[in-house]
């Protein structure tokens, strides 16, 4: 059996960091990651471990701009609709892996999850192919700048989850750069994050959105006139409670053991696989018996 795990969200999420994370935490854990790189336009220099499969060996976003004349954002849509339409390249590539984990770095572009149908496609067609797909969504602790961004992180990881039809984490990534302390102020990118104040965000509470009645707050919010859109987004996380975060941090293994215990149990890592036979297991096997 063959699995795969799509790694989507926004730019700056920490993407490929987390895919060199999990592929290293397998290792240690002797099991078999690869990397799929399914940007084309990604920078070599963001991979500790070269891609065992690569978009970039069928079609570049840099040809394709030079070649074409098309801007990143239209380059990128084409590099997935030529995919598409050469999917036996694909099929090709992944011939070859069995009973392994397919860590596959999706690009930046979030309209690509919510809107476009590369990556519904992509999912059908992995999953016809026998190899069982979930995906993560990350969004970055440093995101917590404020409530109205955190909701629209909210929002278009709940339409990537609606569109793409998988089971399906979403992680908060970065989580090293949160502090246990509050003195330290030279913590996070932007300024101190505490465990305290991103605890409260793992649970995507709508009633976040909405200021304490009779506070100032709330009396501005009330004149503004996007009170009605806020109410409207809180009545629709109240209806459909899809979103929750798991909480990453790369640095402890502990934590990226979490998160890959999760990924397994919603994919049903190994329910398939029969029992090793004594003559089947090897010296490596006695050891993790000792």
């Amino acid at each position: 059996m063959r699995y795969a795990v799509l790694v989507t969200g926004p730019a700056g999420a920490g993407k490929s960091t987390f895919c060199n994370g999990m592929i290293t935490h397998l290792s240690t854990s002797r099991r078999t990651g690869h990397l799929v790189n399914l940007d084309p336009a990604a920078n070599t220099d963001a991979f500790e471990y070269q891609p065992s499969i690569d978009i970039r060996g069928l079609i570049s976003l840099d040809d394709v701009m030079s070649e074409l004349g098309y801007g990143p954002n239209g380059g990128l849509v084409y590099c997935f609709e030529y995919l598409m339409e050469n999917m036996d390249w694909l099929d090709e590539e992944l011939g070859g892996y069995e009973d392994d984990y397919l860590i596959i770095d999706c690009p930046g572009q979030i309209e690509l999850y919510t809107h476009h149908p590369f990556l519904p496609t992509l999912v059908r067609h992995l999953q016809r192919l026998g190899i069982r797909t979930c995906a993560v969504y990350l969004i970055e602790s440093q995101f917590m700048e404020d409530k109205y961004k955190f909701f629209s992180g909210v929002l278009s990881a709940m339409s990537a989850m609606v569109n793409l039809e998988v089971p399906w984490l979403n992680i908060m990534s970065k989580m090293d750069l949160v502090t246990t302390n509050i003195e330290d102020k030279g913590s996070g990118r932007n300024g101190l994050r505490t465990k305290k104040d991103i605890a409260r965000y793992l649970e995507a509470d709508p009633m976040l959105l909405v200021s304490a009645p009779g506070s100032r707050e709330e009396k501005t919010e009330r004149n503004s006139r996007f009170h009605a859109l806020n109410q409207a987004i809180v009545q629709l996380i109240e209806e459909n409670p899809l979103v929750k975060f798991l909480a990453l941090d790369l640095t402890s293994p502990d934590s990226i053991e979490t998160v890959l215990s999760h990924i397994d149990y919603v994919m049903q890592y190994g329910e398939d696989e029969e029992p090793k036979e004594p003559g089947d297991l090897d010296e490596g096997d006695f050891a993790d018996m000792e």
